[in-house]
């Protein structure tokens, strides 16, 4: 129960609810640059207990998080980078599960395209210079300088309905993180180095890494950081039948 159920001379109106919670839905979006603020444990801890909220099935709760920071995250960092700039030790990994499909058709294919055009246009990076772009891409192994770096493992034992389950609890921590004045990159890109961030961090075997976070405040000064991604409204994709 809330406060404004307990009592109803403090409800607020809803129209001014709905207001916030769609203003922190709608300014979330994938930060690509960040300041090097500290965060405090605290507010970590926090933001990961509003998003234990999510819903799962018999609240089997699947998820597990491990945060890191200061020098152990930029001694993982570097490892990661020159991994992903090096063509022989690249071709040794790969990742556990399918992000992305094997086959693109359209739309998606038209989306993915566009949103990275649109990126690499504010980057000044032309279509077919693919040392910029690769050294654009491995800036996710650096959080995109982010004072934290969060890493989301799941049981092997669990079912697909646990990985939709962990896709709200995700979205739950951007939007507490947000509600906070904080910001947030999801990044699958360190799904294909699970041995090396594994090793590093002592996860276990009986986990697969579903992705990477970085958390922090935004460089609002950095180009990259306008870049604001379209959306399908929804008479595009909804069916009404009555």
């Amino acid at each position: 129960m809330t406060w404004y159920d307990r009592d109803p001379n403090k409800r607020p109106e809803s129209k001014e609810v709905a207001a916030m919670v769609d203003s922190v839905i709608k300014g979330r979006h994938s930060v690509r640059a960040f300041l090097p603020t500290p965060i405090p444990k605290e507010t970590i801890l926090e933001i990961l207990d509003v998003a234990a909220r999510a819903p799962s099935g018999t609240n089997t709760q699947p998820w597990q998080v491990t945060i890191v920071t200061g020098e152990k995250k930029e001694a993982l960092s570097r490892v990661l980078i020159s991994t992903s700039l090096d063509p022989t030790r690249n071709a040794e990994h790969q990742q556990e599960y399918s992000y992305y499909p094997e086959k693109w058709i359209s739309p998606y294919i038209d989306r993915r395209r566009k949103v990275g055009y649109d990126l690499y246009g504010l980057l000044g990076i032309a279509k077919g210079e693919k040392p910029q772009m690769e050294r654009q891409f491995a800036k996710n192994y650096a959080f995109f300088d982010a004072p934290v770096g969060l890493f989301f493992t799941i049981d092997r034992i669990l079912g697909q309905g646990s990985w939709l389950d962990y896709g709200m609890f995700l979205q739950n921590v951007m939007l507490a993180a947000k509600a906070r004045g904080l910001d947030t990159c999801p990044q699958a890109a360190f799904c294909k180095y699970h041995r090396i961030i594994a090793r590093h961090l002592e996860i276990s075997d009986q986990r697969i890494l579903v992705c990477g976070m970085a958390l922090g405040h935004a460089d609002e000064s950095k180009i990259e950081n306008s870049l604001q991604t379209e959306r399908e409204r929804a008479l595009s994709f909804t069916r009404f039948f009555e």
